[in-house]
């Protein structure tokens, strides 16, 4: 009797169709967060498609390696991370955002939002972003090295917190906050050359005559 309990073809196939079931349900359910990753790593529809057809194929392939119950969007995120940086490690040539003056790294914050007339509540980098993503600025993001680019994509757009990208790109928490500020500022320094071609600042040094920065002390508070 106990015999036919414990025999192949039992309840432990029934349960193991059931888990690669939830499996691909819960891949699929992440592809369109995949994507948007992508497109933003690349800049490239066809290469996002191509580099979300790869994490895909990687994850079926070693499905058997995911621990049921645990993140497995995080453990997705990990295979796009991997897989993009394999892609692009040999043309990994990234230009060096030009410097702003220290502690004027939100001025173009602070001109946006004197132009705009709102008071804005968000994070200066994270306000730009959201306000401004057109071409320029997807440019800027795809600008900047793959191990910044990830984090800020995955906390910015995604929506991930410290915990669920140190756990997708398997680095401590601190270095994601580390790699998150530093992109960002990157991508400031990058919006302040598209903010001056697009008439929202003057080609003035930033920081100059300090009446036009908008409220003090406002861009300390970030």
């Amino acid at each position: 009797m106990f015999e036919e309990s414990n025999s192949p073809g039992n309840q432990p196939a029934s349960t193991d169709t059931a888990v690669q079931e939830d499996f691909e349900a819960g891949v699929i359910a992440q592809l369109d967060s995949l994507y948007r990753t992508a497109l933003r790593l690349t800049h490239n529809p066809q290469e996002a498609e191509d580099l979300v057809q790869e994490t895909m194929l990687k994850a079926f392939r070693f499905a058997h390696s995911y621990q049921p119950g645990t993140n497995l969007r995080a453990w997705l995120f990990r295979i796009l991370n991997t897989s993009a940086i394999n892609r692009y490690r040999k043309q990994a040539t990234h230009p060096t955002p030009s410097s702003l003056p220290e502690g004027e790294e939100f001025y173009l914050y602070n001109r946006i939002r004197d132009l705009s007339g709102q008071e804005l509540t968000a994070g200066a980098e994270d306000e730009v972003l959201n306000r401004y993503l057109d071409e320029d600025v997807y440019k800027a993001l795809n600008d900047l090295p793959v191990n910044f680019r990830m984090p800020v994509m995955l906390a910015d757009i995604e929506g991930m917190s410290y915990k669920e990208i140190a756990e997708a790109l398997q680095i401590p928490i601190g270095t994601v906050m580390s790699r998150i500020s530093r992109g960002r500022r990157q991508i400031q320094q990058s919006l302040w050359n598209y903010a001056q071609e697009k008439g929202y600042v003057t080609a003035r040094t930033p920081g100059a005559s300090g009446g036009s920065l908008g409220t003090p002390g406002k861009a300390d508070s970030t």
